[in-house]
């Protein structure tokens, strides 16, 4: 399987560009513009490809799309599948060697999302990517995509390619976005206030937003087709990281054999690791966005720190109303 393509993407046709000018149109953090499309709001420089992967992609069988909406686990998402999907053609190292593993670990030779690249954000790619994913004679691809469901190509949607979407409370994701957001477009300016951060989380008028209908898509559809979608908290990969992970691998056709193979690709693909990785510490894989952005804390319940008890309560008014209708529980 390779694991990332040419950014070369098919062009959207005129009506498109039509189509782009009338959106409405909101000031995200006073920082920059972002555009509603199809319910959902974007960096314009976004729309057109995915447009582009919508109306072109030719998903295959034995394809696999990694999906999320922003800061709810997505960099450690990518860096485990990229292991399990590796573990059938690499022999089993022992980590306290750790010179052993470069030559089979992929994790020290660039960033996850290098390795795995989110599909509509390759425009901003900063190193030549390897494979075109419009390129329908090439092998199967490992990808990953902040879009919302009702906008992936048909042929995602109706092939035997495997999705697994990762979700995370919406609290902490709504820190892990401020503290981003932050690092990225107010680099040495004080932190946007994060009352403001509250209200545009809430509204949905963010980047990838709304955030509770982007999780709603997924968890619906993970529960009509089991077998096609899978769905994976954020909290329970931490809690129980080996049986998660154990159950990913399986879901995506590559059990593990041996109880120690897990093991290896938790420590591989652990926080601490990455973030002390030569590849995590410098570096851009995307344009203005430091490799050491995608590594924070990681943490379970992080929010308490920053909420205030009026702040939670807003959030967790909206998580009632949209999640628990379905069933859903953070």
């Amino acid at each position: 399987m390779k694991n990332s393509f040419n950014s070369s993407t098919p062009t959207p046709n005129n009506d498109d560009d039509k189509s782009l000018n009338e959106l409405p149109k909101a000031r995200f953090w006073e920082a920059m513009d972002i555009f509603q499309w199809e319910g959902y709001w974007f960096e314009p420089n976004l729309i057109k490809p995915a447009i582009a992967f919508r109306s072109t992609f030719q998903a295959r069988d034995d394809d696999i799309l990694l999906a999320s909406t922003m800061k709810t686990g997505t960099t450690w998402l990518k860096a485990l599948s990229l292991c399990i999907m590796q573990n059938k053609s690499s022999p089993h190292q022992n980590h306290e060697n750790p010179n052993k593993l470069h030559d089979h670990d992929f994790l020290t030779t660039e960033n996850p999302h290098f390795h795995v690249p989110t599909i509509e954000s390759t425009i901003y790619s900063t190193k030549a990517l390897m494979v075109d994913i419009y390129d329908t004679s090439s092998p199967s691809h490992l990808l990953h995509t902040h879009l919302p469901y009702a906008v992936l190509p048909n042929s995602v949607k109706y092939s035997a390619c495997k999705i697994v979407y990762i979700a995370r409370n919406p609290k902490d994701t709504l820190i892990s976005m401020w503290h981003f957001f932050n690092k990225v477009l107010r680099p040495g300016q004080d932190p946007f206030p994060l009352e403001k951060a509250v209200d545009c989380f809430c509204a949905g008028v963010h980047q990838y937003g709304s955030f509770f209908n982007h999780v709603i898509e997924y968890w619906k559809e993970s529960r009509k087709r089991p077998h096609k979608v899978m769905f994976v908290k954020y909290e329970e990969l931490k809690s129980d990281s080996k049986g998660q992970v154990s159950k990913i691998a399986k879901f995506l056709g590559r059990p593990f054999e041996d109880e120690s193979d897990v093991d290896e690709v938790l420590w591989r693909c652990s926080l601490e690791r990455l973030k002390g990785l030569e590849v995590n510490k410098s570096g851009s894989i995307l344009l203005n966005v430091p490799n050491s952005s995608f590594f924070r804390k990681g943490e379970v319940g992080d929010w308490k720190t920053y909420l205030t008890p009026e702040m939670e309560e807003r959030v967790n008014e909206i998580s009632r109303h949209k999640f628990e209708p379905f069933g859903l529980f953070f």
